[in-house]
């Protein structure tokens, strides 16, 4: 009996394999020159990876029950930590990565992830990225304020401030010159606003955030699909299929940058139920858009053309639809059948040393990745997912 087992083991494991070899050959094939570009310009980063072999997967519970959660949240972010610590720096990609590292300090918790990210921010001397007025240089500032709220260092914020209050002195930018005119600015930018004006109880910088998102919004926004245009020259494109384009990763950033905006905005704010309006439709946009594994593929409306789920797209909408049904924007029946189906998706594509694969490279749009892919902004993605999801069963 013991025989047979082995041998029905191996066999399964053979054509695992074997099945994982295909599916990589044709995901690689797919790629175009310009992708594995992006994909090695991202390696030579210190940005991720995306090994040319078969790796072996996890064996990961799907249980929303928080140990279970909370066991896969460790075993990313354990992968990840050390493998990215000496390339801390200030630019968005890396930003997005200590939101994740920040979350999962609360909520395994894991101090050694805060600790990490207070050694980070006094590498840098609590300063934003180079660019004064760009939103992805800004990004990195949400980890600073998640800092400020702990440990009421004023130092934590005070570049940022003064930063912040030289920006609202210049004159508002002309509409053709938007300061997000690319909806992933709407996750890098926004929350470090309307979280600095929490933190000093200044609403100048929260009355920013309003006039910039809704322009941003006026531009990018398509009203019959409810999803965003990555930017206004995507307006005229179409897919293999002929539908609109619409990035998946391009709206997971959005859905997590109103998330991250309604935590740090008063509830009185007159402005917030149009947030809530947003985001509501923008989630009934996606759900039907899930994929039978549980995620979205980089090209919403045209799942065919990708192969491969797109695991940081997915999980920010992950992220943002578990949130909504904690806190009761989104009805519990209807969405978190499709978070628990998100979740066991997601854990399919974490390998057992921890890496967390299946991420596009860099990119401005869809496009093909090889399902190894790894990249510090999915990781990210991922521990913000796991946050939410950790708290769903106590919620209910």
């Amino acid at each position: 009996m013991m025989t047979t087992n082995l041998s029905r083991r191996a066999f399964v494991s053979s054509l695992a394999a074997l099945i994982a070899s295909r599916y990589f050959s044709n995901a690689f094939a797919q790629m175009s020159s310009k992708e594995l570009a992006d994909a090695a310009r991202a390696e030579a980063q210190h940005e991720g990876d995306a090994p040319d072999q078969v790796l072996a997967l996890a064996r990961l519970s799907p249980s929303l029950k928080p140990s279970a959660v909370r066991l896969a949240m460790q075993k990313v972010a354990d992968w990840e930590l050390p493998r990215t610590q000496p390339y801390f720096n200030q630019d968005w990609t890396y930003a997005a990565l200590y939101t994740g590292f920040m979350a999962a300090s609360s909520a395994i918790p894991e101090s050694r992830y805060r600790d990490a990210m207070l050694g980070m921010g006094s590498k840098f001397d609590w300063k934003l990225g180079p660019r004064a007025e760009h939103a992805d240089d800004q990004c990195i500032g949400q980890t600073y304020l998640q800092l400020f709220s702990q440990f009421h260092d004023s130092k934590m914020i005070a570049p940022l401030r003064s930063q912040f209050d030289s920006i609202l002195a210049l004159p508002v930018a002309a509409d053709d010159k938007l300061p997000w005119w690319w909806c992933d600015a709407l996750f890098m930018a926004p929350p470090v606003w309307t979280g600095l004006a929490k933190a000093t109880g200044e609403p100048k910088y929260l009355d920013f955030v309003h006039r910039e998102w809704w322009r941003t919004s006026a531009r990018l926004y398509d009203p019959e699909e409810h999803l965003f245009y990555r930017d206004a020259s995507f307006l005229p494109l179409r897919e293999a299929n002929g539908k609109k384009v619409f990035w998946s990763r391009g709206n997971g950033w959005v859905m997590a940058g109103l998330v991250r905006v309604l935590d740090d905005m008063p509830k009185s704010d007159p402005d917030r139920a149009r947030y809530l309006e947003q985001f509501k439709q923008m989630s009934a946009a996606i759900l039907p858009l899930q994929g039978e594994d549980g995620l979205w593929r980089s090209g919403l409306l045209d799942p065919a053309s990708y192969t491969l789920p797109e695991v940081s797209g997915s999980s920010f909408f992950t992220y943002a639809l578990c949130w909504g049904v904690n806190h009761g924007v989104l009805d519990k029946k209807q969405y978190r059948p499709a978070v628990e189906r998100a979740w066991k998706g997601l854990l399919q594509h974490i390998y057992q040393d921890g890496r967390l694969g299946s991420i596009q490279q860099v990119g401005a749009g869809p496009a093909h990745f090889k399902p190894t892919s790894s990249y510090v902004y999915g990781v990210g993605a991922f521990l913000l997912a796991g946050s939410e999801v950790v708290k769903i069963e106590q919620r209910q």
